[in-house]
């Protein structure tokens, strides 16, 4: 699902019960994560839930393009992921460092309604998401 179909959704939906509703959905909607991928060199630190993310490289038009996968064991989390995933997932590498996701989030307006811990940890991963891009680009 594309990160504007998130958006649209979202506008459709008044209540916050609904909204959360909405984001444990799509964190039921990720691709599964292999066993293998649950572990130290996954996890993301800075998040209070266990996360784990993985990141396969690939060149599309000369250039690297970065896929995500991603897990939790806290279903708001999962959907979390999924909303990132749905934002830099398949984008070039350069698209992914550039672009501010929680500017995006904000339209969301899902940071204001998270724990200041769960706020930490949607910004770790983050961080990690446009690390892993830094690191294909200068690869």
């Amino acid at each position: 699902m594309s990160i504007d179909s998130i958006i649209e959704d979202f506008e459709f939906l008044d209540d916050w019960e609904d909204r959360y509703r909405y984001v444990i959905e799509l964190g039921k909607g990720l691709e599964t994560l292999p066993d293998e991928a649950h572990d130290e060199a996954h996890k993301v630190p800075g998040c209070v839930s266990q996360v784990w993310l993985d990141t396969s490289v690939y060149e599309d038009g000369g250039e690297p393009h970065l896929k995500f996968l991603g897990d939790s064991d806290a279903l708001i989390v999962k959907g979390l992921i999924a909303i990132l995933i749905s934002l830099y997932s398949g984008r070039p590498a350069r698209e992914i460092a550039e672009t501010d996701a929680l500017d995006v989030l904000q339209k969301l307006q899902l940071v204001e309604h998270l724990s200041q811990q769960r706020s930490n940890g949607l910004r770790a991963m983050v961080n990690r998401m446009q690390a892993e891009a830094k690191a294909a680009l200068a690869a």
